[in-house]
């Protein structure tokens, strides 16, 4: 097994990095968007540090804050249940008092057939995460 890195396209958040930190570093934060979440997601629960959930075809995943950073603003999250072995962290930089700009980056624990099939999903993935991640009102609360 290898880790495979996986990055998400860089996205634009027009709130400033303060306000998304604040969000999406509490979990339970996740109940304003949950009537977004897909269809092939069941079996949905959060707390402050985790999350968990059921996905089509993949079965159940749970990931957990391990380390929050305030200077410079990064969530890492870690699988303690999961197929594929993996961390993820969320970055965070300002581009202005108003709004900030998020990558999204995962590592994975792939063999090179896994990494072969699951390599352009997992991209897609990322990128769909953080596509909706930009569509939420870090404002309110």
């Amino acid at each position: 097994m290898a880790s495979t890195k996986f990055e998400s396209d860089i996205k634009e958040i027009p709130f400033n990095e303060d306000q998304v930190y604040g969000n999406l570093s509490d979990l339970n934060n996740l109940e304003r968007v949950k009537d977004r979440i897909p269809s092939q997601v069941s079996n949905f629960a959060y707390d402050r540090d985790s999350v968990s959930v059921n996905v089509a075809p993949f079965g159940d995943i749970k990931v957990r804050i391990v380390n929050r950073q305030d200077d410079p603003k990064c969530i890492k999250f870690e699988a303690e249940k999961s197929p594929v072995p993996f961390n993820m962290w969320i970055q965070l930089l300002p581009t202005s008092q108003e709004a900030c700009k998020m990558r999204l980056t995962m590592k994975a624990e792939l063999n090179p057939i896994l990494k072969g099939m699951l390599a352009g999903p997992m991209k897609q993935g990322l990128d769909k995460i953080a596509e909706a991640l930009t569509k939420i009102n870090y404002g309110s609360n």
